[in-house]
């Protein structure tokens, strides 16, 4: 059995490749070997209205600061509530600090938003961290997570887990792609069939929607979303593999499945139909499952169930249907590589002599900040005691199980209960270099297979031609990344005229087991190549507060926008701040979808990342070109030579690919260049008076006859009213909002 830990047990690093998922190094933000101090000044008044009013999410100005004893950075006018559903009510609450309400845009070490979960339903403070821990080691998409130290003007309240918020930055980090659908999905979402009408999963439940759509918000389209229940529910068995497989990642979802048994997670999808969202990556056409909300696990039980010695093939809620587990589970070859997933999950990441180490750091690191907890013992009369015996014992009333203990006997019953069977390998996160006439076509793909000796082809016909079969290499010398990393890649050869090729991978094991990566060949036609409608969208020459990167670095950046109706490799083209040397830096081997955007760090630290430049931008004036291919002769894609920049201001399109540059007091690296950060900033010059400020009762008040437009926080217009002294804004849904009006100066809005 192949081991899958890099370096050691918690600090995998991930590669991207077409919709392979990144795993950003935790940086400053979520660095697990300190427990940093978190403080948040806020008027009294504004903190009294957040305990009276437990179930509201507006959002109250406050300072946010931070110290890990390395760095101590103050965030001015963040938004901050409470968080969390049950949790509201509390004594120990979850609070929720928005870094870019009230200044669009606005990130610190790459996030908008981060959740600080009082965990006071888990006397270890630690079960929730654990579980992000485990899934980033399996190398799913999870957020980052560590303890921190939470004051609220100067009350120490006690000791948090700092957990990665889940939206439109996090995917980006993750897929490089945020432009898909992102659904968070809340009880009771059973994926089940409701019609074909992608308005039926509208359904809401209480106040809020089952399936949230949380990008893409104003076209408010679950076409996709009907689509991928529709084939879930609906494909007969046999053919399930071929159709699921193009619309979910069904092999990464697998490894989901071994987690949440392995931790008794019963409030997922699987048994309780709850927290989980599902990403339409557009990278790869496919949704991806992303686990959310782990905190009942490892032993804590509100149903009287033994989570313990339950059924790894029976884990779902007896009298409900969960089809996306109990149908995939009915598909052999995907139940042996569920079984065989999970073996892989107990030998080599929860393994008691890697894995327990870790748990006691975790516990000693925390513990002195458990005895002056003022909430801890507020909502179950936990003790310090409790807190160290938690993690050998239980509790009692819900945490019916010790931490360590659980894991044991869980380990021991999914090893009795595991039917093992040799695995099919698997093949998965297919790519290819363009198809261009006179250019090596080289593929890739991912393989897992359980046994060494796999043998891994290229199928490829020209013209409808005899199939050619060429061999796959896991060298790292084919394009195949790193030797040993079960990435194997070949060319395809290089064509000097048109052609249609059909293509598919194959892999054999030693048991002569085969797949395919297609049920049906796929079409690809070799072409001239054309320039594609790729931008340099946006800069920023001197960056000192606006956006860190993934190491804590506030570097130069440059946001590449593709314009362009297909994906664009970015591999074979070149970026330089130079225009006599085209070819100064080659480009990451990554693509980018049609209508999306990438940040390259300016920062000369290629050692850092493949999205690292090998140079700095000068903010006294210099140029920056984009270039094709070294075999069509590096043909110029897009250009700009600037001239002074000024510290923490970005220079960028009017709007996405115009040909009109202007400087943004408020940046928007990463997305749209309309948003509501640069709306507001576009040369207006008197306050523009209106009231109320909150609105609350749909009724918004001008101080005079006014031409006014409304935006949300992403650039889209949402309202406009001509010559008007109201106007009715009761269609709006809650958030920050800008308004404009000619000759004023832009305002922000917010909507209760």
């Amino acid at each position: 059995m192949k081991n899958i830990l890099i370096s050691v047990l918690f600090s995998l690093t991930g590669l991207f490749i077409f919709s392979q998922p990144v795993f950003p190094v935790p940086g400053p933000l979520y660095d697990d070997n300190v427990v940093p101090r978190i403080d948040i000044l806020i008027h009294p008044d504004s903190l009294d209205l957040i305990y009276e009013y437990p179930e509201s999410d507006h959002e109250y100005p406050a300072t946010f600061i931070f110290d890990n004893g390395n760095i101590r950075d103050t965030v001015e006018e963040i938004g901050f509530r409470l968080r969390g559903n049950t949790s509201r009510w509390a004594e120990k609450k979850s609070f929720k600090v928005a870094i870019n309400s009230f200044h669009s845009g606005r990130k610190y070490y790459g996030v908008e938003k981060i959740n600080l979960n009082g965990e006071h339903n888990d006397p270890s403070v630690v079960r929730s961290k654990l579980c992000w821990d485990i899934l980033r080691s399996f190398n799913i998409p999870a957020p980052r997570s560590n303890h921190v130290r939470v004051y609220i003007n100067g009350d120490y309240y006690g000791l948090y887990i700092n957990v990665e918020h889940i939206d439109e930055e996090f995917v980006l980090s993750r897929f490089m792609n945020n432009n898909g659908n992102l659904y968070k999905c809340l009880w009771p979402a059973d994926l089940a069939y409701l019609g074909s009408d992608p308005d039926l999963y509208k359904l809401e439940s209480g106040d809020r929607r089952v399936y949230e759509l949380k990008i893409n918000e104003s076209e408010d389209d679950y076409s996709d979303l009907a689509h991928f229940i529709d084939v879930l529910n609906n494909t007969p068995i046999q053919d399930l593999p071929c159709e699921l497989e193009k619309v979910f990642n069904v092999y990464d979802y697998l490894k989901v499945i071994a987690v949440d048994v392995t931790i008794g997670n019963w409030d997922g999808f699987i048994y309780n139909k709850n927290n989980f969202y599902l990403y339409h990556n557009t990278a790869s056409g496919r949704f991806d499952y992303i686990p959310y909300d782990l905190d009942n696990t490892i032993g804590i039980d509100w149903f009287g169930v033994n989570w313990e010695e339950r059924n790894m093939y029976a884990w779902s809620h007896p009298e409900e249907p969960r089809p996306l587990y109990e149908r995939i589970l009915q598909v052999e070859k995907y139940r042996d590589q569920y079984t065989y997933y999970t073996n892989l999950l107990l030998e080599e990441i929860v393994e008691e002599s890697q894995f327990f180490p870790h748990i006691n750091a975790l516990r000693d690191q925390a513990y002195p900040y458990i005895l002056d907890d003022p909430y801890y013992p507020l909502d179950y009369a936990y003790t310090p005691s409790d807190f160290l015996n938690s993690y050998d014992q239980p509790i009692g009333a819900h945490v019916v199980s010790g931490l360590k203990p659980f894991i044991e006997s869980r380990r021991n019953a999914s090893l009795s209960q595991a039917v093992n069977n040799n695995i099919y390998p698997v093949l998965n996160y297919a790519w290819h270099t363009p198809s261009i006439i006179g250019q090596d076509i080289w593929f890739r793909v991912f393989v897992d297979e359980d046994q060494p000796g796999v043998e891994v082809m290229l199928l490829l016909s020209e013209d409808g031609g005899p199939i050619t079969e060429l061999e796959m290499f896991d060298d790292g010398l084919h394009h195949d990344l790193e030797a040993g990393d079960w990435f194997y890649g070949c060319s395809a050869g290089l064509f000097t005229e048109p052609v249609q090729l059909e293509v598919n991978i194959r892999a054999s094991d030693i048991q002569a087991q085969e797949s395919y990566y297609y049920c049906i060949p796929e079409v690809i036609h070799v072409c001239q190549f054309e320039i594609p409608q790729l931008f340099i969208n946006e800069f920023m020459a001197s960056n000192e507060t606006t956006i860190a990167d993934e190491w804590g670095d506030f570097d130069d950046w440059i946001e590449i926008y593709n314009g362009d109706t297909l994906p664009v490799w970015l591999g074979n083209l070149y970026l330089t701040d130079n225009l006599l040397i085209e070819d100064k830096w080659q480009m990451p081997d990554y693509t980018l979808a049609p209508d999306s955007y990438i940040l390259i760090w300016a920062d000369n630290e290629e050692g850092q990342g493949q999205f690292h430049a090998n140079f700095k931008l000068d903010k006294d004036g210099e140029e920056i070109g984009i270039f094709g291919p070294q075999t069509m002769g590096y043909p110029m894609i897009d250009s700009i030579v600037f001239g002074l920049q000024q510290e923490d201001v970005s220079m960028g399109r009017i709007s996405d690919a115009a040909d009109t540059w202007k400087f943004f007091d408020f940046p928007t690296p990463g997305y749209n260049n309309e948003s509501g950060a640069s709306i507001a900033e576009q040369g207006l010059l008197l306050p523009l008076l209106f009231y109320p400020n909150p609105c609350k009762n749909g009724m918004l008040y001008l101080g005079s006859k006014e031409s006014i437009y409304i935006f949300d926080i992403s650039g889209r217009h949402c309202l406009s009213a001509e010559h008007t002294e109201s106007v009715d804004v009761a269609a709006l849904r809650p958030g920050i909002y800008i308004i404009m009006a000619k000759g004023h100066r832009a305002a922000r809005l917010i909507i209760m």
